[in-house]
């Protein structure tokens, strides 16, 4: 079996004992961020099985929008991330 070279973990537990692997991210070419997406690229930087910048850079996203992402996940937990409830947890 061959596996390609990466730089950084190609695996990483997370806090609640569950294994994250790099075939769990979403694939680089998603538009469509559905709130389990970018959970999912959340968990993956905070374990460090990505460093921000790569994330970034791998989905194209700005420093404002994964910042957003962190901060309403750090809050209000993973279903703060939903289309539907964001309205709850935005400040006035």
């Amino acid at each position: 079996m061959y596996l390609r070279k990466i730089d950084g973990p190609r695996s990483v537990t997370l806090a609640d004992g569950s294994i994250m692997t790099r075939a769990d991210l979403p694939k680089p070419e998603t538009r469509r961020w559905v709130a389990s997406r970018k959970a999912a690229v959340v968990r993956a930087v905070v374990a460090g099985l990505l460093t921000r910048d790569s994330a970034l850079e791998l989905y194209k996203l700005s420093d404002d929008e994964f910042s957003e992402w962190e901060t309403a996940v750090s809050i209000h937990g993973e279903s703060a991330l939903k289309a539907t409830t964001i309205q709850r947890y935005r400040q006035p």
